[in-house]
């Protein structure tokens, strides 16, 4: 295939990163169309992206098409499942959005389809392709650490409120909760780096901050409160941040054991001040740490007998340009590689599920008081 002919589901959000590297007429790839429920949004994206392109507010419009090869699911989570599949059975090869659905019922769904339409998928973890945790994946799989035994990561969501307090994130219905939307990349981390799925979780979480007793249908720019609310905002997303409707846990641990016997932690805050996310790696030989507001990784080695005993090593993590770190320009071309050469994505679709899997376990023991729960394992189909 000379020039893959993509269509997207989402015209917004997410889609505005990415599809500046798929819409390329002179090279690999064209977006020629894009679904959406919101009119005003495919205006948006003919003016920005493509003036020729196909649009419609039914999503089933564009899969109808012959001349699209593959679909790009930017939809909000909750529809996941229902675009990925519809878009698999129609023949057209898919990147999925993290998180791949919301249930693990709803990951298994997709993956079904894709093992019966012969297509290619793709889940759309792009920390994979970011600089700082390939750097971090190179040097676990070099042995300087020696095996793995145990994972801490804590997440400080400094951008919390603004991210999913003020629109449909909020809910569960739509989200299950954030240690499927956020705490997906996070596990997945986990789980690439340490090469180990989870096996068991306990869990637990509240919702300490936001939410509340505010109305549901109340937004900032309309509320009495706005000039002194600590969490108004006056984009797009403006519902209030602590409205009745909230149900999402803004503040959450989980103690996990992978594969192997790994111990590993996952902290979640979305109400601190601070943005970063802190991975430490302690291994048989060594512990490993980033930071990545200094975009550096830190390696430190303890007697082993080998030649890695000899330092402690600072990595000084290269800058890449583009959206994410420059993780979009590589996560796109892996897309189109897939395609085109039929090569093996870094993010897989299995690899996807795990991850929702693996959030879904940590949600349902935070919800029944914090007891253990076993992670589903891979569907046998698979």
């Amino acid at each position: 295939m000379d020039q893959v002919r993509i269509g997207l589901i989402g015209s917004r959000g997410r889609a505005e990163q990415l599809a500046p590297y798929w819409h390329r007429p002179d090279g690999r790839s064209v977006v020629v169309a894009a679904a959406d429920v919101n009119a005003d949004h495919l205006e948006r994206f003919r003016q920005e992206i493509n003036p020729a392109a196909f649009v419609t507010l039914d999503y089933r419009e564009l899969l109808a098409r012959d001349d699209i090869d593959a679909v790009a699911v930017l939809s909000p989570d909750f529809v996941h499942e229902e675009h990925a599949v519809a878009a698999l059975r129609a023949g057209k090869h898919v990147y999925c959005e993290k998180p791949l659905a919301i249930t693990v019922e709803g990951c298994d769904n997709i993956l079904r389809a894709w093992k019966e339409s012969g297509r290619q998928l793709m889940a759309g973890h792009n920390m994979r392709y970011v600089n700082l945790y390939r750097t971090m994946k190179g040097i676990v799989d070099s042995g300087a650490i020696g095996e793995i035994k145990a994972v801490w990561v804590r997440h400080f969501v400094g951008w919390g409120g603004h991210f999913y307090y003020h629109d449909w994130h909020g809910n569960s219905k739509n989200s299950t909760s954030l240690l499927l939307q956020k705490g997906a990349h996070d596990l997945d981390m986990i789980h690439w780096i340490t090469g180990r799925y989870t096996k068991k979780v306990a869990a637990f979480g509240s919702l300490d901050f936001y939410g509340g007793d505010m109305p549901d249908d109340l937004t900032c720019p309309t509320c009495a409160k706005n000039d002194t609310c600590t969490d108004a905002d006056f984009t797009h997303l403006n519902q209030c941040a602590f409205r009745r409707e909230i149900d999402v846990e803004d503040n959450s641990m989980v103690i996990m054991e992978l594969e192997g016997g790994i111990k590993a932690t996952y902290l979640q805050n979305h109400f601190t001040p601070d943005y970063q996310r802190n991975y430490v790696f302690i291994g048989s030989e060594g512990r490993m740490e980033n930071n990545e507001l200094e975009n550096k990784v830190y390696v430190k080695t303890r007697r082993s007998n080998k030649w890695h005993e000899l330092s402690d090593v600072v990595y000084d993590v290269k800058h890449a340009e583009g959206s994410h770190g420059g993780a979009d320009a590589v996560i796109t071309r892996d897309f189109l590689d897939m395609i085109q050469h039929g090569t093996t994505p870094v993010a897989t679709p299995l690899a996807g599920r795990m991850s929702v899997a693996a959030g879904v376990a940590a949600t349902e023991s935070i919800r029944s008081g914090g007891r253990v729960v076993q992670v589903s394992g891979l569907p046998a189909f698979v």
